[in-house]
């Protein structure tokens, strides 16, 4: 004999019969992501104090273009348009946010946190139809393999600034091998970003996803292992990546502005 289950109504939004403080992880992305898009918003247009010496802010390279000594062509060029407001952060910033935009792990944090989609297991949400990631603007999120690999070049550029920050101008004219805390913070940031990176989900797809199997290729299952090191934490590694590009800028502003002062420890 056939039994039909029975069909059990939708829940209304919010409705649910867990017990547990099932917001508060909501409430600490939403305050969390809010800022950090707030600040980076703030400081990619400012245009200044953005270099101390040797450190050049996270969120400014590569500098294509601008008015520090890191800039690869100069100032900013002629046939920019006057209307447009220039900052070198606004040319490269893309790339990342695609990346950080379009991450499995944040993905599922903003949907819960801002989208209410759903607010979390077990909990209604406020709408009844799904139509998935067909269209605009949450098609972009099948771009998230192409952002990993630009984000690559942008990692070469970041470990290329970490070691700049570790070279310090002499009286001289010349450059001399130093620590500063600036050299120490740069470090850890580029460090962070890069296990954040190589942890990805779609990392382990570009490494091995053309191979039937990964034991014919040494070398790519040793990266492949060390991916998915990275991803077993890739929810760890996504925010104190995030802390770490925003605590960089932050400690080079205050350098800039003369409110911090770089302790030289060696």
């Amino acid at each position: 004999m056939q039994r039909s289950l029975p069909v059990l109504e939708q829940r209304r939004f919010g409705e649910t019969l867990r017990r547990d403080a099932w917001w508060i992880p909501n409430v600490f992305v939403v305050v969390i992501l809010s800022s950090f898009i707030a600040y980076a918003t703030w400081a990619a247009f400012q245009n200044a104090h953005y270099t101390s010496g040797p450190y050049l802010s996270p969120f400014y390279s590569p500098e294509i273009w601008g008015d520090s000594p890191h800039a690869w062509f100069g100032p900013k060029p002629g046939w920019w348009p006057g209307w447009l407001p220039f900052s070198p952060a606004l040319i490269i910033l893309p790339v990342p946010a695609l990346f950080r935009f379009t991450c499995y792990y944040y993905r599922g944090a903003y949907y819960k946190a801002f989208w209410a989609d759903p607010p979390s297991c077990s909990v209604g949400e406020p709408r009844t139809s799904y139509l998935g990631e067909r269209y605009f603007p949450l098609v972009l999120q099948n771009f998230h393999r192409y952002g990993l690999l630009l984000s690559f070049i942008f990692l070469i550029f970041l470990w290329h600034d970490a070691w700049k920050g570790f070279w310090f101008a002499t009286g001289t004219g010349g450059m001399e091998f130093g620590i500063g805390m600036g050299s120490l913070v740069m470090l850890l940031n580029v460090v962070l970003l890069t296990g954040y990176t190589l942890g990805c989900h779609s990392m382990r797809h570009v490494v091995g996803g053309m191979l039937d199997r990964l034991s014919v290729a040494p070398i790519r299952k040793r990266i492949y292992d060390v991916s998915t090191t990275c991803n077993r934490t890739h929810m760890n590694w996504a925010w104190v990546s995030l802390f770490g590009v925003a605590l960089t800028d932050v400690y080079i502003r205050l350098c800039a502005m003369g409110i911090l002062t770089d302790l030289r420890i060696l």
